[in-house]
């Protein structure tokens, strides 16, 4: 555990470095010098961040409670941590936010989290199980239908498993559906990088984190999940990136 009371990670492999963080150091790597990013609290936040104080010093962070260019020191526990307001540029009500910002097209990358994805890209954070009687009831959409259907582009961070990477949704929240054609350009899990086929619209193992495979992959989802005919293995963390993931998790 960290200082902050959140897991670091998974066990360190023998180069070094976890799962959690090649997944969050892939995800930070999408990200441009620059672009305007509207950050999901979690794995969306800490990539963003990452990003940040890598490759991408200009990035622009918006939360969604409102808080305009924030620069937190340490990983944010929520949307409301104090961190993310003393270090803003700005701090506007979120009405404003969706309406200046996401509505006007200004939002370059929605970075989203969920806890169910279809073979769409699709996303649930609503409920498990029926609406009406789930067995369990998630924090649900909180901005990200917005998100998924004004950002010019989003992404998703989700750790796989089939009970994660579903057929078919136990409530749809968001993405394809709203912008018919539309979904996450990337979904980022903990084996590597799924984009969606141009053809279909369907997601398909497009890069490999080292030591991962395309067996464990296709077990962890439970479609049958295509791979793209330029399969890559991802790089690994640079020394940079692993210790200012760790700087901003241990602070």
């Amino acid at each position: 555990m960290n200082a902050r009371g959140s897991r670091v990670g998974a066990t360190r492999n023998d180069c070094g470095w976890t799962r959690d963080e090649m997944m969050t150091i892939a995800a930070s790597r999408l990200l441009s010098n620059g672009c305007i990013c509207f950050v999901g609290i979690g794995l969306p936040s800490a990539a963003c961040n990452l990003a940040r104080l890598t490759h991408a010093p200009d990035i622009v962070l918006i939360y969604e409670s409102g808080t305009i260019g924030t620069r937190p020191e340490v990983l944010p526990l929520s949307i409301g941590d104090g961190e993310l307001a003393a270090t803003a540029a700005c701090v506007i009500p979120l009405p404003e936010v969706f309406a200046w910002y996401l509505q006007a097209g200004r939002i370059d990358v929605g970075f989203l989290g969920a806890a169910q994805v279809d073979r769409l890209g699709n996303l649930n954070s609503t409920v498990i199980g029926p609406y009406a009687a789930p067995t369990t009831r998630l924090p649900g959409a909180g901005g990200a239908t917005e998100i998924a259907t004004h950002a010019r582009r989003t992404c998703v961070m989700l750790k796989a498993s089939p009970r994660s990477f579903v057929a078919r949704l136990d409530f749809r929240t968001s993405g394809r559906g709203d912008v018919p054609g539309r979904g996450p350009a990337a979904v980022i899990t903990d084996f590597g990088v799924l984009t969606p086929d141009p053809a279909s619209g369907e997601l398909r193992l497009d890069g490999l984190f080292p030591g991962a495979t395309v067996d464990e992959a296709r077990a962890q989802v439970a479609w049958p999940l295509a791979v793209g005919e330029a399969l890559r293995t991802i790089d690994p963390p640079r020394d940079e990136e692993l210790t200012k993931l760790r700087a901003l998790q241990e602070r």
